[in-house]
């Protein structure tokens, strides 16, 4: 069984700083694509920021120069560097991995729990 644990949310001034943290675990053979979305109260899920195993990122164009997403592949583990943060960056963070698992022959998609980022003064 595959689980994806984030950690690093929480309440920031305007302008502060956080560091997300996604570590997946399990039987776990492959990670092509980690990635963080977010979920603002009345909004739909977006994709912020993405990185594949080789290293390639996308960022949305609201968090470019801002957001730095990073990867340790022996740990399993991708980041998320919240620079200059504002009140609009609040929502649901939320990991996700596209990983193939012990015994299988395909890649699937799992998500985190979700951790809360407030930016608020």
């Amino acid at each position: 069984q595959v689980q994806l644990v984030e950690s690093g949310g929480g309440l920031v001034q305007p302008g502060g700083s956080l560091r997300l943290s996604c570590a997946a675990s399990g039987s776990i053979i492959n990670i092509n694509t980690m990635g963080w979305f977010r979920q603002a109260p009345g909004k739909e899920r977006e994709l912020v920021a993405r990185i594949v195993s080789s290293g390639s990122t996308y960022y949305t164009d609201s968090v470019k120069g801002r957001f730095t997403i990073s990867r340790d592949n022996a740990k399993n583990t991708v980041y998320l560097q919240m620079n200059s943060l504002k009140p609009e960056d609040t929502a649901v963070y939320y990991c996700n991995a596209a990983l193939r698992v012990s015994g299988t022959y395909y890649y699937t998609n799992y998500w985190g729990q979700g951790t809360q980022v407030t930016v608020s003064s």
